[in-house]
């Protein structure tokens, strides 16, 4: 499971997101069930960021948003929000073809 979520943060807040995101990412990529996270920022390199993080099941993702490592990241991010974020769970659609560039 892939989790994205689409963040748009108020320009002067850029740096200090950038900055806890590589603080925290460690934890939150050992957290039980989590594959690995990423951090996406939009081409012009403006404040549109989206984390992409892959997940064992459903159930770790629930986990980890009632955990409280999710609790402070998530109350330290969403004071630096410029717009209402948003978040879909996802899942390959067509397993029998491989991603390639």
């Amino acid at each position: 499971m892939i989790r994205i979520v689409k963040m748009t943060f108020d320009p002067q807040y850029v740096d200090d997101f950038k900055t806890m995101f590589d603080e925290k990412k460690e934890f939150i990529g050992n957290f039980p069930g989590c594959k690995g996270v990423q951090l996406l920022q939009t081409i012009e390199g403006g404040n549109i960021f989206f984390t992409y993080s892959f997940w064992e099941s459903p159930y770790d993702l629930e986990n980890y948003r009632h955990s409280e490592l999710f609790k402070t990241v998530w109350a330290q991010t969403k004071q630096w929000f410029a717009d209402k974020p948003d978040a879909w769970s996802v899942d390959v659609a067509n397993h029998s073809e491989n991603f390639s560039y």
